[in-house]
């Protein structure tokens, strides 16, 4: 099992910065990937960056060039930097650890923080 605490959420005005960060334990051995998913009020949970063990990076098309994730292996910790926050940037964040066994994907997810910017 792998346990995720996320911190670093906030209200932040537009054009504003935050870091998120994502702190793992458990059997963090385990873990292939992680990434950071929001979820907005009525809208689905959607993915907003990945980054692999090999430290391959993925991004949502609305925050290419704005958002940053990266991790400290020493820290076991993965980071969302947000820069150039926009109102629609506004949602609950939650950290994400895919384990990959015998061709199927198994999930932990932290509890979220939330994000809020102010136009």
């Amino acid at each position: 099992q792998v346990q995720l605490v996320e911190s670093g959420g906030g209200l932040v005005q537009a054009g504003g910065s935050l870091r998120l960060s994502c702190a793992a334990s458990g059997s963090i051995f385990s873990i292939n990937a992680m990434g950071w998913y929001r979820q907005a009020p009525g809208k689905q949970r959607e993915l907003v960056a990945t980054i692999s063990n090999g430290n391959s990076t993925n991004y949502t098309d609305s925050v290419k060039g704005r958002f940053t994730i990266s991790r400290d292996n020493a820290k076991n910790t993965v980071y969302l930097q947000m820069n150039s926050l926009k109102p629609e940037d506004t949602a609950v964040y939650y950290c994400n650890a895919g384990r990959l066994r015998l061709g199927a994907w198994y999930y932990s997810w932290g509890q979220g923080t939330q994000v809020t910017v102010s136009s």
